[in-house]
Order: C-alpha cells, then structure tokens, then sequence
C-alpha cells in the first residue's frame, strides 16, 4: 500500500511544490493551487484530474477510483483508494496533476531531466 510519506518523497521533487496542512488534512500545493490532498486518516488520496474524463476513469476502475462528492464535483478532481494502487501509479497519478498547474515550460523543464537521468 502507498503511504502519504511515499507520496510526500515523490511529491517535494516536482518543482514549486510546496505541504501544506489545512483543516488536519496535508494537501499539496503549486502556489495556491492544490494538486494532491488526503483524507484525514490517510487512506484516500484526492488528486487533480480533467473533468472530461474522469467518468471514464471512475468508471473503468470502480473499486479503486471515485468522484469527489458535493461542491467538490465543480473541480479537476478525482479520488483514489491508496490501499488499491501501487507506487508506480501513484507517481503517475502525481505527475500528471502537478503538470496541470505549472506553467508548461515548468512542467518541460523536468520531463527534460527526468528523460536524461532515465537515460544514465
């Protein structure tokens, strides 16, 4: 199972990030934009997703993914059980909703890196 620290490690390597701790609940932000936030026990990770197409993915894996409920349906948003995903997919899950609040050239710059250290 993944760990909130595990996404924590992941997380403060994307640029510009920042933790933060709002209502005891730790959310992780690129300035005001929150891109990752959990339950407060720790077992559901919410994450920036297009709203275009997140009844595709709720609906391809219903036992792991969900919407979000009430006014939170309004945002990019989506949830994950975190018992049901592993480490690699959660980078992936992270990755992508951190690159839907940077500016692109950001978001370049570290595919950039993240390719040639791939490459070593």
């Amino acid at each position: 199972m993944v760990t909130i620290e595990d996404v924590r490690r992941f997380a403060m390597t994307l640029p510009r990030t920042t933790e933060g701790l709002v209502g005891g609940r730790v959310k992780f932000r690129v300035g005001r934009i929150v891109y990752v936030s959990f339950s407060h026990d720790g077992t559901v990770m919410g994450f920036g997703f297009p709203k275009e197409e997140r009844n595709f993915l709720v609906g391809g894996s219903p036992e792991k993914f969900m919407l979000p409920t009430g006014g939170d349906l309004r945002y990019h948003w989506v949830l994950v059980r975190m018992a049901a995903i592993d480490e690699t997919e959660m980078r992936e899950l992270v990755l992508d909703a951190w690159r839907m609040c940077v500016p692109k050239r950001v978001a370049s710059v570290y595919d950039e890196v993240a390719d040639l250290s791939s490459h070593n």
